[in-house]
């Protein structure tokens, strides 16, 4: 049994989702696992693991924008509230004592990992943008030099990366692997319908979108307002984990912004999907530029009545595309994680 310390980012839910079915994996193979996390990483993984909270960056956004210098005020702010935490962090390493450390793009274990000389497996989809050659449009350049320095800084020199995408891309750095995105057990065993409704998920830059899709002729269920209400085409509904995962098996198709989480569900199940990417953020950028490319949806930095419609109007042509989609499910990289514990500790079965 080896002893893990995982650290998980906390911002939205698709690290967490992502370290429950690694951890889920873990423990079943007998490993005693201790998670990290803040904010919605804690709520959501406190319940069913081992989590202690502790101290994490937190983006700033206005107008569907990543706003840069407020960010690193806001996080500068909280320098003495970090430093506890990190502090926390190296009590919990000399208690645990663990074998090895993995990193869901969660800095302060990454950098314990290599002040205390233990080894790091950094798992996540950001890698994609330091460690593999990606194509983008050119005009995103700014964007994705802010996202490289970034992405660098969060985790440094890990033992391997395993990195995920929704399509292959070429490995340019060594100790890299390109695998599937990590599904929940519930995508992967859903039976996806297709009813007569588009799904909205709604977050950064979606408060003036009620007042269009009013004007549109389907029927919506939209979650993000945290309400339950009815409002002539349009249908309310409050954060639910099962009824969420139900709209989502059975809509037609998918509006949000363009995390890697919710767009990898999407394709899996094979719905059509038009992102509206947060400005700034490169790695929506890029997720969505790919949906774009490979003809699996669209994506617009500012959506309107028109552009709406014409979606709406080519989801026959996105779905024979969507039935091209080959996803290898989870255990390749299970394995691959099996085999990097394997190699780097020295543990007793």
């Amino acid at each position: 049994m080896a002893k893990i310390l995982y650290g998980v980012a906390g911002e939205g839910s698709g690290h967490s989702s992502r370290a429950m079915e690694v951890t889920r994996h873990l423990i079943e193979n007998g490993h005693q696992v201790k998670i990290l996390s803040y904010d919605r990483g804690y709520k959501n993984l406190s319940p069913y693991f081992d989590t202690e909270e502790i101290f994490g960056l937190k983006l700033v956004h206005k107008n569907n924008r990543i706003k840069y210098l407020p960010t690193i005020i806001k996080n500068f702010l909280k320098s003495k509230e970090a430093a506890l935490s990190a502090k926390k962090v190296f009590n919990i390493i000399n208690k645990f004592q663990p074998d090895i450390i993995f990193s869901d793009f969660e800095p302060i274990t990454a950098i314990a990992a290599k002040a205390k000389h233990l080894p790091l497996i950094s798992i996540g989809n950001q890698h994609r943008i330091t460690r593999m050659k990606i194509g983008f449009p050119m005009k995103y350049r700014r964007d994705a030099n802010l996202a490289k320095s970034l992405i660098r800084m969060i985790v440094i020199k890990a033992d391997a990366y395993l990195v995920t995408s929704v399509i292959r891309h070429k490995i340019t750095h060594r100790n890299t692997y390109y695998f599937s995105p990590i599904l929940r057990k519930e995508i992967l065993n859903a039976k996806p319908e297709k009813k007569d409704y588009i799904l909205v998920y709604a977050t950064f830059g979606f408060d003036d979108l009620v007042l269009v899709l009013k004007k549109i002729d389907e029927k919506f269920i939209i979650y993000g307002f945290n309400k339950n209400a009815t409002d002539n085409n349009l249908i309310f509904k409050e954060h639910s984990h099962e009824g969420f995962l139900q709209d989502l098996k059975n809509c037609r198709a998918i509006i949000a912004n363009a995390g890697f989480s919710l767009i990898s569900e999407a394709l899996y199940l094979k719905k059509p999907y038009l992102a509206l990417p947060i400005k700034g953020h490169f790695e929506q950028i890029l997720n969505a530029h790919i949906l774009k490319k490979m003809k699996y949806g669209d994506y617009k930095n500012k959506l309107n009545k028109k552009k709406i419609e014409k979606f709406l109007s080519n989801l026959n042509q996105y779905e024979e595309k969507l039935n091209n989609y080959h996803h290898e499910g989870n255990t390749k990289i299970f394995n691959k994680i099996d085999e990097l514990i394997n190699t780097h500790t020295t543990y007793t079965t």
